[in-house]
């Protein structure tokens, strides 16, 4: 299937690994030209010429001026934007009782309004594009809340409500957006929550294994195709059967 997704511009953020390294690569290996974000500069250079992304800029999402110096950039680089994924790194994990009240600050800055604020910057050009698309990167506890993640569990939560406001206020101006609900996917943040104790989160998932970055990353770009112009305000679920609920 040809997702028409050739030379689209794309701006995806905490992209030098795990899931926005994933969805940065399946973008580029449709033909989109990616511009890529994150904090690490050494990684995020070596992750650019891997994947061949057009370009890249060292940047801390929870900085408040970080998100529009990254759009800025991304459409300096692009000629414009087509594509907006915002991922962000996961809030510190802890109990409601545990977390001390500065970390809600960080977690709001670094969750929320990093997406808030992509978004807000990202827009006027994605309405221009005439082809627009944001997909954020959630959770799947965005509808089953996990122990022991407050923080993920609220911000995350927050993120999903507003790209559902936001879609019905842009879908006539040709812009679409959605969520990727990732349940158990092995990446970084996955054993620095389980540690060495992979087995009981591969028990967790009925699909019997724990889920690969591509196969997220497969999935938003084709939220970000020409196919799915009539998918919008949803949030997909990638978590092998994880969800126990019915929606």
């Amino acid at each position: 299937m040809d997702l028409g997704l050739s030379d689209a511009r794309a701006l995806v953020t905490a992209a030098s690994k795990g899931l926005g390294r994933a969805c940065a690569a399946a973008l580029a290996a449709e033909g989109a030209r990616v511009f890529i974000v994150s904090r690490n500069e050494t990684t995020l250079a070596e992750t650019a010429a891997e994947i061949g992304a057009v370009g890249h800029r060292a940047l801390d999402l929870a900085r408040p001026e970080a998100a529009a110096q990254a759009v800025e950039a991304a459409v300096a680089a692009l000629g414009g934007l087509d594509i907006l994924v915002c991922n962000a790194g996961g809030p510190p994990p802890g109990t409601f009782d545990s977390t001390p009240l500065e970390a809600w600050d960080l977690g709001y800055q670094l969750t929320l309004m990093s997406a808030v604020r992509l978004a807000k910057a990202a827009l006027p050009h994605l309405k221009r594009s005439g082809r627009g698309r944001i997909v954020n990167i959630t959770s799947i506890s965005v509808r089953q809340p996990i122990g022991n993640l407050v923080l993920s569990n609220a911000f995350r939560s927050a993120v999903t409500a507003m790209a559902k406001t936001l879609s019905a206020e842009v879908v006539r101006d040709g812009v679409t957006v959605n969520n990727l609900a990732p349940g158990t996917i092995l990446t970084e943040r996955v054993r620095q929550l389980y540690g060495d104790d992979l087995e009981r989160a591969t028990a967790e998932v009925p699909a019997g294994r724990l889920g690969d970055p591509s196969e997220l990353g497969a999935t938003c770009a084709f939220l970000c195709s020409r196919q799915a112009a009539f998918i919008t305000g949803q949030t997909i679920g990638i978590d092998g059967g994880q969800l126990k609920g019915v929606h």
